[in-house]
């Protein structure tokens, strides 16, 4: 049997969902590029081989983001880039997880809401590793936004990669203490990503930055907002496997990885798509089967905003001082520079 694809997938029940849905520009454009990806669409180009004269016609690829065939060169080329960044040291793998109550919001105003989740991250990792008592140095880390689960329902979280250790202004590299292998407690880093997040929502109400808000009304906002500072803001932390190199394989794996792969699609026929999901609960695998029209909707909602940079780089990887700082981190730890 012909395993489905996601791009078959929207050719076969396209023309149905566009009766009944409306897309956004963006939603179009992946639509689009996803369908035509590796076809005549695109044009090709004609190779020959110079031994045996043996031609064949290769169509060209679409690289849209979102797209699950076109990922691995972009991963290797940005792996390829990042492995001149790596430090001699261990790092860890940190996750950030908005709740769910902020799902209506970031349908409506999603640049806005990922935004704001990627500056309330940065600055709780910069604001506590710039504290003697767990850090007190620059740290170095990158920063992945992911918007869903492995059934596709929304789930907006961020996945940080830490170097364990920062430069001070003196050039001295700092080390965490014993026994602080992430840094700081995630419980800390819970309380201070929701309080950041929750003043940035404030302000933003105040100076009328998300107009249209489904929970704007006094009542519906209050509501919100309590049960925002009731709830536990999901930090947790984990080393990432291996050495330097293993540490980018593992990082990468995150970083180019779309809503869905065909990998996952497991069948197409009477209207439903079938999916290979994890079960969180038994730690094995469960098969998801959502309507044609549904699975659609549900892949759509994680196209992200055009030219939205979902991989972000800040502390010494910050763009506008990275070769400075990675130098001068590179003296410290008496490494080579690459």
């Amino acid at each position: 049997m012909v395993r489905p694809t996601l791009a078959g997938i929207l050719r076969e029940h396209g023309r149905a969902y566009r009766q009944t849905h409306t897309l956004s520009a963006a939603q179009a454009r992946a639509w689009r590029a996803i369908v035509d990806c590796r076809t005549a669409a695109l044009g090709g180009v004609r190779e020959r081989c110079d031994a045996c004269g043996a031609e064949r016609h290769v169509y060209r690829s679409c690289r849209n983001r979102h797209c699950p065939q076109c990922q691995t060169r972009a991963k290797e080329a940005w792996r390829a880039a990042r492995l001149r960044e790596l430090l001699p040291v261990p790092y860890a793998h940190w996750v950030f997880t908005l709740p769910h109550a902020l799902n209506p919001l970031a349908a409506r105003h999603p640049r806005w809401l990922f935004d704001t989740l990627f500056r309330s991250v940065s600055a709780t990792l910069l604001e506590l590793a710039s504290n003697p008592r767990w850090l007190g140095a620059t740290p170095a880390f990158s920063l992945v936004l992911h918007t869903w689960t492995q059934d596709l329902c929304t789930h907006l979280h961020v996945h940080a990669l830490v170097a364990c250790g920062g430069l001070d202004d003196e050039g001295q590299w700092h080390t965490p203490g014993r026994g602080r292998g992430f840094l700081f407690p995630v419980q800390v880093a819970s309380r201070v990503f929701r309080g950041k997040f929750l003043d940035a929502l404030d302000q933003a109400r105040r100076t009328n930055r998300i107009p249209d808000d489904p929970q704007a009304e006094p009542p519906a906002w209050q509501a919100r907002r309590r049960a925002l500072l009731a709830h536990d803001w999901v930090v947790y932390a984990k080393p990432p496997p291996g050495g330097p190199a293993q540490v980018l394989d593992y990082l990468a794996r995150y970083t180019h990885r779309v809503a869905i792969s065909n990998e996952r699609l497991l069948g197409c026929d009477h209207e439903q798509v079938r999916i290979r999901a994890r079960d969180n609960r038994t730690g094995g695998k469960r098969t998801v089967t959502l309507p044609a029209a549904e699975f659609i909707s549900r892949f759509l909602r994680h196209v992200l905003p055009p030219g939205f940079k979902r991989i972000r780089h800040y502390g010494l990887l910050a763009a506008n001082h990275k070769r400075s700082h990675l130098a001068a981190a590179r003296a410290a730890l008496k490494m080579p520079e690459p």
